[in-house]
């Protein structure tokens, strides 16, 4: 009640620099805490640089084997090593289409592209296949066949839902697979 009459009796002015006084008080806190801990992260940022610059100039153990060198054509005909054989590429849809009925997905007949990168000289097989099932199955069959054909890439997956409590999804999934050519590897 004393605290009611002494704010109506107060000096409007008076009683908005108390207030501004107290605002600028807290800000002014505020800024400390925020430079204080800014400095406190850039000193242990310091003194991590310090202890991976010494970890750097210290000698490696006698233990360590030394660096394989590997030499760009050595990479090269791993790379094309990698790839799949051109004319394998129906097999890898059989494959692909096995998966989806392991998965318990409903796949309808897909589109096909092949095709030919000049720059990276690499034959290219594009799959668009549709799929039906549950949102936990399509992944599954798309990491499934990621893991089981090692030159496929997974470009593009899109998922569409007729109503948010529909427990089956329809998606469509765009797979290449990068091939050779059967006779040479490198």
């Amino acid at each position: 009640m004393r605290l009611r009459l002494m704010l109506l009796r107060a000096n409007p002015l008076v009683a908005a620099a108390g207030i501004l006084v107290f605002v600028m008080a807290g800000a002014l806190a505020w800024t400390l805490h925020a430079v204080w801990a800014m400095e406190r992260a850039q000193e242990a940022r310091a003194a991590q640089a310090k202890q991976q610059a010494q970890a750097a100039t210290a000698p490696a153990p006698a233990s360590a084997p030394a660096p394989v060198s590997v030499w760009a054509p050595d990479n090269l005909a791993a790379f094309y090593g990698a790839l799949g054989v051109r004319g394998s590429a129906e097999q890898q849809v059989k494959t692909l289409f096995g998966l989806a009925a392991k998965s318990g997905l409903v796949l309808r007949q897909g589109e096909y592209k092949p095709g030919y990168d000049r720059n990276a000289k690499v034959y290219t097989y594009q799959v668009n296949l549709p799929v039906k099932g549950s949102y936990a199955a399509i992944w599954q069959f798309a990491m499934a066949a990621l893991r089981t054909i090692p030159f496929a890439s997974l470009d593009e997956i899109t998922f569409h839902r007729d109503a948010i409590g529909d427990a089956t999804v329809d998606a469509r999934l765009k797979l290449t697979l990068y091939l050779r050519d059967g006779t040479d590897p490198s």
